[in-house]
């Protein structure tokens, strides 16, 4: 997974991956963000699109 790949991926499927991946890989938002080198912001104002917000609580979007 790269920034430019994450980027341009259809949202609603870019919601599965990182949620997959915060549930399966990552303890927060932020390490996966570190981990592919993209900001917090980038990933969740492309997610926005589908309704969706990071909650920290159970480390996904919802």
């Amino acid at each position: 997974m790269t920034r430019e790949s994450l980027l341009s991926m259809d949202p609603n499927i870019l919601l599965s991956i990182v949620n997959m991946k915060l549930r399966d890989s990552f303890s927060s938002l932020q390490s996966l963000c570190d981990d592919v080198e993209i900001s917090e912001n980038e990933i969740s104002e492309k997610l926005k699109i589908t309704g969706r917000t990071y909650n920290i609580k159970e480390n996904q979007f919802k």
